[in-house]
């Protein structure tokens, strides 16, 4: 007796070919892949507050003194030099083409070098 003989779709069914495991899934790109010659502007995020604790000393002088200047001079000037420190390595960074905090470049620097370098579209 002869063995059923099915349809050629039952047997590539029944042997896993209709999955097409071998064949890598086809992704089309919608854009081209190319870097942009700019990026957008994004506002730094601030960086951490700094003299916290001579504005905190400071003003704990002045509830104990009921705010006299004259009693917490000493605190008064602690946190004006702690300011004006730390306003001269605010501006210090800024003049240097260093990292933003996070480590990465702000994007006026990426547009800067986006500027020297842009992204070519065609090869000759």
């Amino acid at each position: 007796m002869a063995a059923p003989v099915y349809p050629a779709w039952v047997t590539r069914w029944l042997s896993g070919q209709w999955r097409q495991k071998k064949r890598p899934p086809v992704i089309r790109p919608t854009r081209p892949l190319v870097l942009a010659n700019k990026v957008a502007n994004r506002r730094e995020q601030e960086g951490e507050a700094t003299c916290i604790t001579e504005m905190s000393v400071m003003m704990a002088c002045w509830k104990q003194n009921d705010f006299n200047d004259t009693a917490c001079a000493e605190e008064i000037r602690m946190f004006y030099d702690c300011v004006a420190k730390a306003e001269k390595e605010r501006k210090d960074q800024n003049k240097e083409d260093t990292l933003s905090p996070r480590g990465n470049l702000t994007s006026s620097k990426v547009n800067k070098l986006l500027r020297r370098f842009p992204q070519t579209t065609r090869y000759v």
